[in-house]
């Protein structure tokens, strides 16, 4: 199956806009619950004396954990759920924080919780995967909980033809592929089809730099605010707000996209 970005992205699904989507009234006890019961509609939460939070698709159920208050480094390398909300996401066109060493919101994962999501290895992710079209660019992704409606909703909203966004969709990274992160025994978040990687070549990738851990500086941006919204809206993070910057790198989590809104009300 094959969806193409365009003006009506060709899908059964209504996309939807993380950005525009009414908050719930008054201020929730648990943000971070809320965000993923807003995020993953399919999804049931329970509280469980002792154990967490039970997250269920129907099929199976996880426990999940709270945030721990741990260092970023000790959370990235062993995330519980809550924990994948320590570093909010921030919605704005602004670089500064992503100089904070170890600002990395989203590299944070919880792998029961993907799991659960798309599938516990390759043999369960491969069968769900659809290809979208980008003008010359194809990518493998997940159907699964919206995944590739969003993608393509978020592509068919802008001008593809556009000098500033064309580049970057010649010579793509792709989607899918059920591999580790460099460096770690961590799945990557293109194992669960739910990453996409521009042209590398303008992206920029900070382990290129030869930067050491939690001490990587500045980097030039060459992704145009349009492309990167856009992809915010349908619910896709994006590696160059990140201390240690992938700037060719999306990812599907809507939940922190919420969570951002959400937290950004309470605070007012």
């Amino acid at each position: 199956m094959g969806l193409a970005a365009g003006p009506a992205p060709g899908q059964d699904c209504g996309p939807r806009d993380f950005l525009g989507t009414p908050l719930p009234a008054g201020t929730p006890g648990q943000t971070w619950t809320t965000a993923l019961s807003m995020a993953y509609p399919q999804l049931r939460l329970a509280e469980t004396p002792g154990a967490g939070i039970a997250i269920s698709d129907g099929a199976a159920t996880i426990n999940a954990r709270g945030p721990t208050g741990r260092s970023t480094p000790e959370i990235i390398a062993s995330a519980t759920v809550g924990d994948q909300f320590a570093v909010t996401y921030p919605l704005s066109r602004s670089l500064d924080d992503r100089l904070i060493p170890f600002f990395d919101p989203g590299r944070a994962r919880n792998d029961a919780f993907f799991q659960l999501l798309y599938g516990p290895e390759a043999g369960a992710v491969e069968p769900q995967l659809v290809t979208v079209t980008a003008g010359p660019a194809r990518f493998r992704v997940t159907a699964r909980h919206g995944v590739a409606c969003q993608l393509a909703a978020a592509f068919g909203d802008l001008d593809l033809s556009d000098p500033a966004i064309a580049p970057l969709l010649d010579e793509v990274g792709g989607g899918y592929l059920w591999r580790r992160i460099a460096g770690t025994d961590r799945l990557s978040p293109h194992s669960y089809g739910i990453a996409i990687d521009l042209n590398a070549a303008l992206g920029g990738y900070w382990r290129w730099t030869g930067a050491d851990e939690g001490e990587v500086g500045g980097f030039d941006n060459n992704l145009p605010w349009a492309l990167v919204e856009s992809l915010e809206r349908r619910g896709f993070i994006w590696g160059g707000k990140w201390h240690h910057f992938d700037g060719m790198h999306f990812e599907y989590r809507p939940e922190l996209i919420l969570y951002s809104r959400m937290s950004r009300r309470v605070g007012q």
